[in-house]
Formats: C-alpha cells, structure tokens, sequence
C-alpha cells in the first residue's frame, strides 16, 4: 500500500478557481511534512506557480495563509476579498490548463508522453494534457 496522501484532482475548483483546492492541499501537506518526495520539485512551480501568476499572488503569502487557516472555507474567504481577476481570467486559466500542452506545443507534448512511459501509462491513448495525466497517474481516472 503507497504512503502517498493524493492532493485533490487539478480539476477540482474553489472560488471559481480551477487547481486552487489541489494547491491548498499541497501545501497542508507540505506544512506536516507529508508531501510525498514526486512532489516537491514542482511545489509552487508548473500549476502550483500558474495559479500564483494569474492570481497575482506570491507564494510565501499563500502559504502563510493557509498555515493560519483551519478549513477551505477561510482560504476561500481571504481569496475573494485579496484576489481580484475577473471571471473572464478564471476561465482562461481554466482552459489553459484543460488544454496543455496544446497540440501545436511539439515539446510538451514529448514531455506528456515521457511522463506516462515513466509512470507506466504509455498505453493511455485519452490522456491527452497534463491534468488528464494527473488524474490517471493518481489513480482517479
């Protein structure tokens, strides 16, 4: 049985925000010292550091945010009142995320297809971007 703690799917949304329940999840489980090893290269990078951009937000304050905050719902609420993107960035972020790497993107596309030849799911014709990736390789899908 793997020690590995899953954060939530990439897919799953708080306050409008695609990733965002994954992230708060990360970064619990980095402020234990439970985020499994495969994961910290990329902790606040890759999506992590996508969301952070687009949020406008920098990572040490999004981490000492959640330290202080006991549920979802208060890092819900502090995003809402220090996150001001309209709803029209949201869905670009989401899309962006739904679609990478995009078809045209011949180096992602080779590093999607490394990254399930290493992870055993070279045979997986439907996972085609790197949040069906995550999904599949986390067992979800």
């Amino acid at each position: 049985m793997s020690d590995i703690i899953y954060p939530r799917s990439p897919r799953e949304v708080m306050c409008g925000w695609m990733h965002l329940p994954r992230f708060v999840d990360k970064i619990r489980l980095h402020l234990a010292g439970k985020l499994a090893p495969d994961y910290q290269p990329n902790f606040c990078k890759g999506f992590d550091g996508l969301w952070l951009e687009t949020a406008g937000v920098k990572a040490e304050e999004f981490i000492e945010v959640v330290r202080r905050s006991i549920t979802d719902g208060e890092v819900c609420d502090w995003v809402r009142q220090n996150v001001h993107q309209p709803e029209s960035v949201k869905a670009a972020h989401r899309e962006h995320m739904l679609n990478y790497p995009r078809p045209d993107d011949a180096e992602m596309q080779a590093r999607l297809k490394w990254r399930k030849e290493q992870a055993g799911l070279g045979h997986r014709d439907d996972i085609k971007t790197f949040v069906d990736f995550i999904d599949a390789d986390e067992k979800r899908i």
